[in-house]
């Protein structure tokens, strides 16, 4: 499982996809939560500006993503 540093409050779900390298794009990051291939703490997420804070898991494909 990976693991996020958060330095701030939260991050915006598309933004963290794109600054891992999950997604190539914001626009790629997009379509990945609109076609439900992210889960947020075990439910499919659709909503692209999501906010994520310490303690949730993100799930994309077969990678783990905690926010810490």
């Amino acid at each position: 499982m990976l693991e996020f540093q958060l330095k701030s409050e939260y991050i915006e779900l598309v933004k963290l996809l794109k600054l891992l390298g999950l997604a190539e794009t914001g626009g790629h990051a997009k379509i990945l939560v609109e076609e439900g291939e992210v889960s947020l703490n075990g439910t499919r997420e659709f909503r692209k500006r999501a906010k994520l804070r310490k303690g949730d898991i993100i799930s994309v494909f077969d990678k783990k993503i905690r926010i810490i």
